[in-house]
């Protein structure tokens, strides 16, 4: 399975960004992912199976737990993908960049010359 086809699933986003937080345990995701998406813990399962496979995670037991941890690999063979594309957005970031530091600037110029 292709890293994008792993990152365009909603849940496994969301599992990946809570890991970015550090180690949880399968429980813990579990929860999260009921929570937010209305799911079962046999469906987080499947998830997370397929996020252990692909590489995206890895797992380790601790007693009767089972702890997951992101693994960045993956991650950075995305980024390295993403690469050909930043051409379309770097130039528009910049611009926006710029145009939040002018309002900052005068924002404090108006507040000093009050």
């Amino acid at each position: 399975m292709h890293a994008l086809d792993i990152l365009g699933d909603p849940v496994r986003r969301r599992l990946l960004e809570l890991l970015s937080a550090g180690e949880l345990s399968a429980g813990e995701l579990a929860d999260a992912a009921a929570a937010e998406f209305g799911i079962s813990q046999p469906a987080v399962s499947q998830h997370l199976r397929i996020l252990r496979e692909s590489g995206f995670a890895t797992v380790r037991p601790e007693g009767a737990r089972r702890l997951y941890a992101l693994r960045a690999e993956p991650l950075q063979e995305v980024d390295v993908w993403l690469d050909g594309f930043r051409r379309f957005w770097v130039s528009r970031m910049a611009a926006l960049h710029t145009e939040i530091s002018r309002g900052q600037r005068a924002r404090r110029t108006d507040n000093q010359e009050e």
